[in-house]
């Protein structure tokens, strides 16, 4: 009987070292696949679009690196009882990069949408393809000005030149890709001390 208990043990634990080693190389393939692992090659030349590019990619280098790696305990993880948790950081970088997407597509943000039904990880995945696809489509536009910023409400439409789009949702991401290494740092899983965000890459080891 003990015997049999034993070797059922046994079964159980090699299933369960299975499952996560299967699980853990699903996350690094997806990983992988992500955009920003390292920032793209700079372009040839220098135009107010190529410029707001780069910006935009090296937002999205910090944002990939600063949440690389997250356990749901430090997703939530916050500073204080009026603070934003992690996860409810990630979700705020979220919608701006989609406030910076719709920017670049010459389309307005619409606030009237039913919300996306996606996880944090899965959003987090959402947040660099926009910040990619919008660096693509700033990096080959002639006029900035044709890039406003719209706002569509139920009652009421704003609108505001691409200058804004820069101090306001860029910048404002920035700051929170920054907020999310400190807060990381605190919950006691710093980010990756390879990270070069001056380069732009992985320092080797």
């Amino acid at each position: 009987m003990i015997d049999t208990c034993k070797s059922q043990m046994k079964i159980y634990l090699s299933s369960l070292a299975l499952l996560t080693l299967i699980n853990l190389n699903a996350q690094e393939t997806m990983n992988d696949s992500l955009p920003y692992a390292i920032i793209p090659q700079a372009p040839e030349t220098f135009t107010p679009g190529t410029v707001v590019s780069r910006m935009i990619d090296g937002l999205g280098f910090r944002y990939r690196w600063a949440t690389e790696g997250l356990t749901q305990k430090d997703l939530d993880h916050k500073p204080g009882n009026d603070g934003r948790t992690i996860a409810e950081t990630m979700d705020h970088v979220h919608s701006l990069s989609l406030t910076v997407l719709r920017s670049a597509q010459k389309r307005p943000r619409e606030f009237s949408d039913k919300p996306d039904d996606m996880d944090i990880h899965q959003k987090r995945k959402a947040t660099l393809e926009y910040l990619a696809e919008a660096s693509a489509l700033f990096r080959a536009t002639t006029d900035l000005s044709e890039h406003k910023v719209v706002f569509v409400r139920p009652n009421k439409t704003f609108e505001f030149p691409f200058w804004n789009q820069i101090n306001g949702p860029i910048e404002d991401a920035v700051w929170h890709a920054g907020q999310i290494v400190v807060l990381r740092r605190s919950a006691g899983n710093p980010i990756d001390p390879r990270v070069n965000v001056f380069l732009g890459k992985l320092n080797d080891r």
